[in-house]
């Protein structure tokens, strides 16, 4: 142990003595070691926004759509698919009893849509129409107001609940309830404002204005793509899930062989679909900044050599007084790996500091660096020392000390 320390307390030495010449050695390894921290803290907070967002709609919800979530690509089956109807969100409330309720959404698309309240304009948002039952999904948190009914919905009420930011953005610091806004045309009476959302996807603004579900109907005639919030009763998920599957084949008329029409989701399901995704882009992003610490490893392995050649004399030196070759190799392979070390630990800061400032530049995205990419950050930056150090150790090793002595 006494051994070790005492080479390690010269590598060191040997690092202070070339503090530039070290720093630029393992600038690479600094790079590569940051980029895997930073990576790692980003995709953790993104995982954590994302699976939030998706589990705040409970356990007991399902998520109905044409086709599956997260999706990247689409068979020709899927393609020929035929919207969701809101037949079809009927079909289920009336064929499957362990269903509470169906909330059958379908958003306004097409064109440029804007939002308009006197001289304040609203372009960027998210226009759609639902039922009184969105209003208990947990999605909808009322900072003032209320969600519409049952009876505004059937009458086509012109009302609207409106997001936290669609609120400033229009209003200001104005009072909204009560007022009228301009949507795509029609004069829509503002009766509750939301909270900023507790859960939110990063950079994702609260610009949504929830309206009844004929009210869209109504001035969108035209849209088809409709998706629905399904509540199963307290317990009974899997049976729900069942009875909508056979209620769904049935409204669409799916053949007896056919594969479903329809994507049925859980909020587990959800979270699994994404996180397969987000996985594969870690991986690709972490061999990519690899490349970094090969680099890292080379730079390394050069400055080992110089090493080698500029202290020729003291290994023979060393070796006159009786060190042995594994000496030798065990002094050099100890001052890569410190390099390294000590590279690795700068990227680790430089890491953190990256998730920091995107953390507080991006409140919605909770940057949290990971256990397994500060392991990864030292294992790879310790292993990048041993393997690009053996062979400028094993060269070292190697000098005939009476060469070695003459070297000038």
């Amino acid at each position: 142990m006494r051994l070790i320390l005492s080479i390690i307390g010269l590598a060191l030495s040997t690092v202070r003595e070339n503090k530039m010449r070290s720093l630029l050695t393992v600038l690479g390894v600094v790079i590569g070691t940051g980029t895997i921290i930073a990576v790692g803290s980003i995709m953790a907070g993104f995982d954590g926004a994302v699976t939030g967002v998706i589990r705040s709609f409970g356990t007991n919800t399902v998520f109905v759509t044409k086709n599956g979530a997260f999706q990247q690509t689409r068979s020709a089956e899927e393609r020929r698919r035929k919207p969701l109807s809101y037949e079809d969100a009927k079909a289920i409330e009336e064929h499957s009893p362990a269903v509470e309720y169906v909330s059958p959404i379908l958003n306004a698309q097409g064109g440029i849509l804007r939002a308009r309240y006197k001289g304040n304009d609203l372009f960027q948002l998210r226009f759609f129409g639902t039922d009184e039952h969105y209003g208990d999904s947990g999605q909808v948190d009322l900072a003032e107001g209320r969600f519409f009914t049952q009876a505004e919905n059937r009458r086509r009420m012109m009302v609207a609940v409106i997001g936290s930011d669609a609120y400033k953005s229009l209003f200001g610091s104005e009072q909204a309830l009560g007022k009228i806004i301009n949507v795509a045309g029609a004069q829509l009476e503002v009766i509750g404002v939301l909270k900023k959302p507790a859960t939110a996807l990063p950079g994702q603004s609260d610009n949504q204005i929830i309206v009844p579900y004929f009210v869209v109907k109504k001035m969108f005639p035209n849209q088809r793509e409709h998706q629905f919030m399904v509540k199963a009763r307290e317990g009974q998920l899997a049976l729900a899930i069942d009875e909508m599957r056979v209620a769904l084949r049935q409204s669409r008329h799916d053949g007896f062989a056919a594969p479903d029409s329809f994507a049925i989701s859980t909020s587990d399901q959800l979270v699994e679909q994404f996180r397969s995704i987000t996985a594969m882009v870690a991986l690709v992003l972490v061999v990519l900044s690899s490349i970094g610490l090969l680099v890292g490893g080379i730079g390394v392995m050069n400055i080992m050599l110089v090493s080698v050649t500029e202290r020729t004399r003291e290994i023979g030196i060393r070796k006159a007084i009786g060190a042995r070759r594994s000496d030798i190799v065990m002094q050099f392979l100890t001052e890569a790996v410190v390099l390294t070390g000590l590279g690795g630990l700068l990227g680790m800061a430089v890491g953190y500091g990256v998730s920091l400032v995107v953390r507080l530049a991006m409140p919605n995205l909770p940057t949290l660096v990971p256990t397994w990419a500060v392991l990864a950050g030292i294992g790879v930056s310790v292993g990048i020392g041993l393997f690009f150090g053996i062979w400028p150790a094993s060269k070292a090793a190697r000098l005939d000390p009476v060469e070695a002595l003459r070297y000038e």
